[in-house]
């Protein structure tokens, strides 16, 4: 079978793709990767086979990304997802996606929820679709009731987004409830790199601390960081903080924080007390995997928030939402809430244990049978 993955550029939502695409490529079927040209070495070391897609123009998604500090959140989460990813992404990268379907002639296209070039072709083709989710189920419901009518301009309707079934990583305890058919499967994060921990100075309970790779890049949430330094200064704790490849994580940090662009977070795990994150998926996946609590401060995206919003319900944390912005205070205070209550770990726990009782993406069937075109 030739199957065709999708993905926009972005670490975060191609990580959850690729354990699927080496699982059907162990199975013997025919794979091949359609991402923006940016990300195609990113594939590459990733063991598949890339296929280069169109880009938006220099300029084209900075004033969109500068508009979301000064914008509710709702209106915010809408620029993203309808004039960002359906929007000024998923334009560009159409027309190279027509050709990669209309070329490889796929009998199913695996795409993750950012990713609408490969769903309007498909669905316009009338090649069956699954769809990988990078969040909580809720979230693809909030997505696709942003779009009002950005699929037009690719040709096609969202009327299948909420149909398409779904492979998910996220275990049952944490979800929310599934409206479209949806399996589950173990979440594997990216192998260790044998790094170890870097020398964090100071005693006390370690804090791995983490805005992702987007949020460093972009200056309005530069303040983030800052609260989240002065939180943890006079507090007795260790924190390693990574402020993302993509921005300057030159902070000016007390001596119980060492600042990385970039570190392994499966290297960390083993030896955090409390993850400090945005919400982001793969930061979160992986604080659970591991069982260790987390502090969750969401920052721009309605996935973060409702990710947030799913670790406190599930009593694996704190999520730090206050209405006057983000302040040493609360992030403190939610610090010091996790480390003082063992529940949190608990559950922390539990949730770990949930993941690791669920079958691997390998035993996975991409049976063209099981997907139906419009569904």
């Amino acid at each position: 079978m030739r199957v065709l993955f999708a993905t926009t550029a972005n670490l975060g939502h191609f990580g959850p793709v690729v354990p699927f695409a080496h699982a059907c490529a162990r199975a013997g079927h025919e794979v091949r990767v359609c991402v923006p040209e940016s990300f195609v070495d990113t594939v590459r070391t990733a063991g598949l086979t890339p296929v280069p897609l169109g880009e938006p123009a220099p300029g084209e998604r900075g004033p969109l990304l500068a508009r979301l500090p000064s914008l509710s959140r709702q209106d915010a989460d809408q620029v993203v997802v309808r004039d960002l990813f359906a929007g000024v992404d998923a334009r560009a990268a159409l027309p190279a996606m027509e050709r990669a379907v209309d070329g490889f002639r796929p009998d199913l296209v695996v795409r993750e929820l950012a990713e609408f070039a490969s769903y309007a072709v498909a669905r316009r083709r009338g090649v069956p679709q699954l769809e990988i989710a990078i969040g909580l189920a809720a979230t693809g419901s909030a997505v696709a009731g942003m779009l009002d009518d950005a699929l037009d301009a690719l040709g096609c309707d969202g009327s299948g987004l909420l149909t398409t079934p779904v492979a998910t990583v996220v275990p049952e305890r944490l979800d929310s409830p599934a409206t479209r058919p949806t399996r589950r499967y173990r979440y594997q994060p990216p192998p260790a790199d044998d790094l170890g921990l870097p020398d964090v100075p100071g005693e006390g309970p370690l804090v791995y601390a983490s805005f992702g790779t987007v949020a460093a890049a972009l200056p309005p949430f530069a303040g983030a960081f800052r609260a989240l330094v002065d939180a943890v200064a006079d507090r007795p704790v260790r924190v390693l903080l990574t402020g993302g490849a993509a921005g300057d994580a030159d902070l000016t940090a007390p001596p119980n924080v060492r600042v990385e662009r970039y570190w392994p977070q499966q290297d960390v795990m083993p030896h955090a007390a409390v993850v400090i994150g945005h919400g982001g998926f793969g930061t979160t996946m992986t604080a659970l995997a591991h069982g260790v609590p987390q502090v969750v401060v969401p920052l721009f995206a309605v996935d973060q928030f409702l990710n947030a919003e799913a670790v406190a319900r599930a009593g694996a944390g704190v999520a730090v939402d206050p209405p006057g912005g983000i302040t040493p205070e609360a992030i403190g205070a939610a610090l010091d809430a996790v480390l003082s209550d063992d529940r949190c770990r608990v559950a922390a726990q539990r949730l770990s244990a949930d993941m690791a009782a669920l079958p691997l993406p390998d035993s996975a069937v991409f049976d063209r049978a099981a997907y139906r075109p419009g569904t």
